[in-house]
């Protein structure tokens, strides 16, 4: 089998474009697409990366389209939103009686894709056991129904797409190496809107467009200005959020043409909670979930040292005083820190300062020599806070942490925590 098909050896990009409403002429971006119309005459798998937002889905579309199984089943699964329990059934099937309330026998979606083409979308959100299944499938297109103990076969074309570091995920023991490999056979990174400012305005005016054709209204304008200040901002949701941006300026603002005034107000402000981003390598992809945990804790330090600092300067506590809290009095004293000492945030700190702690803290401070904490550490750190702050709501502790409640669950069966 040839890498490209005949019936479109000779197409040229921008009919490929048009076909599927692809926007911009970035280099990178048409090397992904390049590299899509390059293997899809191949059965190889492809693993998809690049950061939420910037239209991944969009690849396995074009592989499948101009792939000989294009006559057959397309079928794109996202397995973030398929509960962990339920997860195996919907991808492999299940026999009656197998679980409560499989009534019926039911076709999993790689018996119904059979000679066609799978996308799964956010495949590093799968389970464990449910990797297991999905590598005997790569290996041998063999799978089991839940409840049965007979294999099946299934001829798939597998393409799957993810944000998570997978290499991180390894390491963690999150994702299986050997069906990291496996999925991984032919890359495809698609990067974020930022790296790829020259589209930014063509994306915003075809959004505009969009819009006002839609509600028959006059398209808005940039004026020159308000175009720099587009190009120059960071797009953290990428393609989505600006298609946002720009659809809901069409909407809202009498005025058509956007000075960079108005176009500040649907932006977000530069925020210290705004917690940094990490662009995707090529190749993978950022994985911010450990990472926003352990951010978040440093910003509550620096926001507890500062009230701290305040009352020091302030006269409500002074080195050696004794705070009362109930019937406990305990004596504090005040330690001197280092600016060296502490982490870089996003204004610069006075070096003239003390952090004020109990004595007995002081007295049972760990040695030198003790082994320092891991970001590990620091991280089981801060998620057991939060589920004691929640009372061991996971809801609110995922929202508070900035994780989804599912990756939360997962880190609690991982620490072995007890939920009220």
């Amino acid at each position: 089998m040839t890498p490209k098909n005949d019936n479109f050896a000779d197409m040229e990009l921008s009919e490929i474009k048009n076909r599927f409403g692809i926007i911009g002429n970035d280099p990178k971006l048409n090397s992904a697409i390049d590299t899509a119309i390059q293997i899809a005459g191949t059965n190889l798998s492809v693993l998809i990366t690049g950061e939420s937002g910037v239209g991944k889905e969009v690849i396995p579309k074009i592989i499948h389209a101009y792939s000989p199984r294009k006559h057959n089943n397309y079928i794109a699964i996202n397995c973030g939103a398929i509960p962990e329990g339920t997860i195996e059934s919907e991808l492999f099937g299940h026999e009656k009686g197998s679980f409560t309330g499989a009534n019926e026998a039911r076709k999993g979606y790689f018996e119904v894709a059979d000679k066609g083409t799978i996308f799964l979308d956010e495949v590093g959100e799968l389970p464990l056991s449910t990797q297991v299944r999905l590598l005997r499938v790569l290996e041998s297109g063999e799978f089991i129904r839940v409840g049965s103990s007979k294999a099946q076969k299934t001829d798939v074309r597998v393409i799957a797409a993810s944000n998570v570091n997978f290499m991180h995920a390894i390491r963690s023991g999150r994702f299986r190496e050997d069906l990291y490999y496996r999925l991984n056979a032919v890359p495809i990174y698609v990067p974020p809107l930022r790296e790829r400012k020259g589209d930014i305005h063509l994306l915003f005016m075809k959004f505009a467009l969009d819009c006002a054709d839609k509600y028959k209204m006059p398209a808005v304008r940039l004026t020159p200005e308000a175009r720099a200040l587009l190009e120059s901002y960071r797009w953290p949701g990428n393609v989505r959020q600006l298609k946002n941006v720009a659809e809901q300026i069409s909407v809202l603002e009498n005025n058509r043409q956007i000075t960079p005034e108005v176009l500040a107000r649907y932006l977000p402000a530069d925020d210290p909670g705004q917690l940094p981003v990490r662009g995707c390598d090529s190749g993978t992809a950022g994985n911010i979930q450990d990472r926003d945990i352990i951010f978040k804790m440093l910003f509550q330090l620096r926001e507890e040292v500062d009230e701290l600092k305040a009352m020091l300067s302030g006269g409500v506590i002074s080195p050696g005083s004794a705070v009362r809290s109930g019937e406990d009095e305990h004596t504090v004293r005040a330690l001197p820190v280092k600016v060296s000492d502490l982490p870089e945030f996003p204004h610069k700190l006075k070096p003239d300062y003390s952090i004020v702690v109990p004595a007995a803290e002081v007295e049972t401070a760990p040695e030198k020599d003790e082994a320092p904490r891991t970001i590990q550490d620091v991280n089981d750190d801060m998620i057991r806070r939060a589920l004691e702050k929640h009372e061991g709501r996971r809801k609110a502790a995922a929202a508070e942490l900035g994780i989804s409640e599912r990756t939360l669950y997962r880190k609690i069966k991982e620490l072995k925590i007890n939920e009220k």
